[in-house]
């Protein structure tokens, strides 16, 4: 993307190579979701369940990053899906997205702020944790405020600490399956690990119900993954970089989440009431804390603070990143303020990360009430605007391929193309749907039913179409016919 000059005389510059790319969309993905929520997923839907679960939603995943790829590939614009959805879908449409995915980050990083505070609890408990908020936001600020290629940098390192954590596990974990590693003697050998999934209600534990529950989990855990789309308008050769990230994001991501959930699996029983629990601020019963205790690494609890420390500050950084160009691409296609569109002589849209720090300053909440509950207020308030997203992605691909067509252009021309089309957009849009409407139906069973839990779920939903028919009330705009489709990739 090319972007219109500003006040300040510049514009966003093509310097992220295809390694920040991978790093940007692994690092996105790898965080807290796996390093902690895994274990109560295992302990819900059983071994079989858990693996099954995060095959499914990989596959989701894998779907929808081709789609996103074929269209960031063809058109780059750190717009991403919410200059898609515009062109492809129906302008209030495109507007709705931008501002939920802006609004869903900007939260994202207070939570991901009040999640470090919980962490630093761990070594400083005496410490206010407004304190280290203010710090590691004073940090990730400056990271995005130097130029992309220092937050590009910065990403990259962050998200190798937490590969590089990953690979070692699963080389621990299969060196105690097969017995070379003996730690505890509870189970050796890989028979007596096998038999793990057949304890109790293994390997499907809770049945159709509980692989659903853990769905939503997982799904939450994969979020990020699209930060390829945003990073693309500043990506070098995007048409190059854009699909050979998008493959190797889906591999490393199958790798590294299925193989830690089967390591996990053979290692701890499900029935273990260590995996019930699930509390960022608590990382002594994270999963992978768990088994390098049992293969008798005792500095595991520190060592895995310090990842999952690592983690939520990436996945903050990124964020910062993501919401910063949403604002900027909204304020150059007039759908948010001029002000936002001003870009710094570093290629930074320096108003737009102002206004998006301000949002993440929400954390400083946690002076006033407690870090834990100022952590789930936040995180429901974030929690459906990522599946929104990946639902405009599943139907921006699919209007952009029929509406390609119907122009009569030859798909050879495109230099990336999403695999298995239609069935690829379709089977995630469906997926995605189920996941997002099913986050909370407990609170319909009850006797009672539980409309304030079932409020701070779902009001993403109403939000998202409040403001998509507000844009088409006020401005007139309809669906874009497959005719009228601006496919051709001229700068927008």
């Amino acid at each position: 993307m090319s972007a219109s000059p500003t006040s300040s005389g510049g514009e966003l510059r093509r310097v992220l190579k295809a390694r920040h790319l991978s790093m940007i969309a692994i690092g996105g993905s790898i965080g807290t979701g796996l390093f902690v929520a895994s274990g109560a997923t295992i302990s819900q839907a059983g071994p079989g369940g858990a693996v099954l679960a995060y095959m499914i939603v990989g596959l989701m995943v894998y779907f929808l990053m081709t789609s996103l790829g074929e269209m960031a590939a063809y058109l780059p614009t750190s717009g991403s899906f919410a200059t898609y959805g515009a062109r492809y879908v129906d302008e209030g449409f495109g507007f709705a997205l931008g501002w939920n995915y802006w609004y869903n980050w900007a939260v994202t990083i207070a939570v991901d702020l009040v999640a470090a505070q919980l962490v630093m609890a761990y070594w400083f408990p005496d410490v206010n944790g407004v304190l280290w908020s203010a710090g590691f936001l004073a940090i990730m600020f400056a990271l995005n405020a130097i130029s992309v290629r220092g937050f590009g940098e910065a990403e990259y390192w962050f998200a190798a600490i937490k590969v590089a954590t990953v690979i070692v596990f699963i080389g621990v974990g299969v060196l105690m399956i097969f017995g070379i590693l003996r730690g505890d003697a509870q189970h050796q050998g890989l028979w007596a690990h096998l038999q793990l999934w057949t304890l109790g209600d293994a390997p499907f534990a809770g049945g159709f119900a509980a692989l659903i529950g853990v769905a939503m989990i997982v799904g939450f855990s994969f979020q990020g993954t699209e930060l390829i789309g945003i990073a693309a308008g500043e990506s070098e050769d995007p048409a190059k970089n854009i699909p050979r990230a998008v493959r190797q994001v889906f591999w490393r991501i199958l790798l590294f989440y299925v193989f830690a959930i089967l390591v996990i699996s053979l290692i701890i029983p499900y029935t273990d009431p260590q995996l019930l629990k699930n509390d960022v601020g608590d990382i002594a019963v994270s999963p992978f804390t768990l088994v390098f205790h049992r293969a008798g690494l005792l500095s595991a609890a520190a060592l895995m603070n310090a990842v999952v420390l690592t983690s939520v500050l990436s996945a903050g950084n990124s964020g910062m990143y993501a919401s910063t160009r949403m604002l900027y691409v909204l304020a150059c296609q007039r759908m948010a303020p001029r002000i936002f569109a001003r870009v710094n002589a570093s290629g930074v849209p320096i108003m737009a990360l102002l206004a998006t720090t301000i949002v993440a300053a929400l954390c400083f909440l946690t002076n006033i009430f407690s870090p834990q509950l100022v952590y789930v207020w936040l995180l429901n308030l974030s929690g459906m605007t990522g599946f929104i997203a990946w639902l405009g992605i599943a139907i921006s691909h699919y209007r952009f391929r029929k509406g390609y067509e119907a122009q009569g252009l030859q798909l050879s021309a495109l230099p990336y193309r999403a695999a298995a089309f239609p069935f690829g957009p379709i089977f995630a849009f469906v997926l995605c749907l189920v996941i997002t409407l099913g986050q909370n139906y407990q609170a319909f069973l009850q006797d009672k039913i539980d409309w304030t839990g079932a409020i701070a779920t779902y009001i993403g939903l109403p939000l998202f179409f409040l403001i998509w028919g507000g844009y088409r009330w006020v401005k007139g705009s309809r669906i874009v016919p497959y005719s009228e489709m601006k496919v051709q990739p001229e700068v927008v």
